[in-house]
């Protein structure tokens, strides 16, 4: 190397190096400008600190062992155990359409689980070879299309609202699948052909041995997190919340006696360093997510940072400015199962149109500042944007319609 070669590698170095130090002290300023500035004993803010961490323990308490647990190992499983071949015959780009979107809806349906979840299961179709289209309506079919929801949503705010929501969500996983595959698909040609190229290996067990197995686990999700019967509903499926743990361990002990004497000890310990790959890359993201939206938004019937009554003024009425900002504002909030039903029944008490309710009974449910997250660390920052302002924008859309005809 020259002299003026090395001269000029030394004096990049140093550049470099400075701006290394510019970045660190911008950083430091900007933390203790924040802590100089942080408007502790302000009640709001107390207040809105309080929630998220309310949110926070909340969601920790009631979500993380029975929910998110089974669906990280589910998701591990699936790229672990799951052919994918398999998964590339019924989800993949070149799959019978038909076949593709109405497998995706159904099993995202059959789930009825929350928009954080969900993720997991997404994450590992995705990665195992589904199509981005089928992979995004099983995405937002799960926390939509939940038959508990929708009864209830009927029963408490009317059977046109329930019927809409019902159709709505049906629509939408199809069509914002169907939208993205299009959108993406000369990406989704190149991912295809990749995934067409390797090898496929030979099956380690019978397809009914994985069917039991993935059966199991996914009963497991499904009984555990029974929701209770509301509005009066009963029978069967109050029944079936009564005696859900025992079915659920029933369930637990089939896939243990599955695990011991059909898997090897080398599989498990792949299933293991999966599952736990998923957690590292989704859980920090998720409990970020949800102190972010605790402190903006708070609980169902507590006020966050931004006062309640804001965002009741502005879903009055059917106009474009309600519809868009209840399915903007229902698209950050964070919805357990079943909560966005008792939170919609208090907005529309304080003057919300129908239309926007509707708004927000499709953006709310499937999407969350937490689930979003999650989804770019999985799609990137492009399709996820396209993801979320398809739905918002659909919801927006179908908000209007509805409001013009029942509003």
């Amino acid at each position: 190397m020259s002299i003026s070669s090395h001269s000029n590698a030394v004096e990049d170095g140093r550049r470099a190096a400075r701006r290394s130090e510019i970045k660190a002290l911008i950083v430091m300023a900007a933390v203790f400008a924040g802590c100089f500035f942080v408007p502790a004993g302000w009640g709001r803010f107390d207040g809105a600190v309080g929630e998220s961490l309310h949110l926070v323990r909340e969601y920790a308490r009631r979500h993380v062992l029975l929910c998110l647990v089974p669906a990280l190992f589910i998701a591990g499983a699936i790229s672990c155990f799951l052919s994918q071949g398999s998964v590339m015959k019924y989800l993949g780009a070149r799959a019978n359409k038909v076949l593709a979107y109405g497998v995706a809806s159904v099993s995202g349906s059959i789930l009825a689980v929350c928009s954080c979840t969900v993720l997991p299961l997404f994450a590992g179709i995705y990665r195992m070879g589904a199509g981005l289209g089928p992979a995004t309506a099983f995405l937002y079919a799960g926390p939509a299309i939940n038959v508990l929801a929708i009864i209830l949503t009927a029963t408490v705010l009317g059977p046109e609202l329930g019927i809409a929501r019902a159709v709505g969500a049906v629509v939408f996983s199809i069509v914002i699948g169907l939208l993205m595959h299009l959108i993406f698909r000369k990406e989704e040609k190149q991912k295809t052909q990749a995934a067409a190229a390797m090898p496929q290996p030979d099956p380690v067990r019978p397809l009914w041995q994985n069917a039991v197995f993935f059966a199991a686990m996914v009963g497991v999700l499904v009984f555990a997190n029974w929701a209770p019967a509301r509005g009066g509903g009963g029978g069967l499926y109050a029944a079936i919340h009564a005696y859900r743990f025992y079915v659920a361990a029933a369930l637990l002990a089939v896939l243990v006696g599955a695990v011991a004497a059909w898997f090897r000890r080398g599989e498990l310990g792949e299933w293991v360093a999966q599952t736990w790959g998923l957690a590292r890359q989704i859980l920090p993201l998720l409990f970020v997510g949800v102190l972010v939206a605790g402190f903006l938004l708070g609980r169902p019937g507590h006020e966050g940072i931004i006062p309640a009554g804001w965002i009741s003024s502005a879903v009055g009425g059917n106009s474009v400015r309600a519809n868009l900002f209840a399915s903007a504002a229902g698209a950050m909030m964070y919805f357990a199962t079943l909560t966005e039903v008792p939170i919609l029944q208090g907005l529309i008490g304080a003057g919300m149109g129908k239309g926007p309710a509707l708004a927000l009974l499709l953006a709310g449910p499937a999407l969350s500042l937490p689930n979003m997250l999650v989804i770019r660390s999985v799609l990137g920052t492009r399709k996820t944007l396209v993801y979320v302002v398809l739905v918002v924008v659909m919801a927006t859309m179908s908000g209007m319609l509805f409001g013009a005809v029942w509003g």
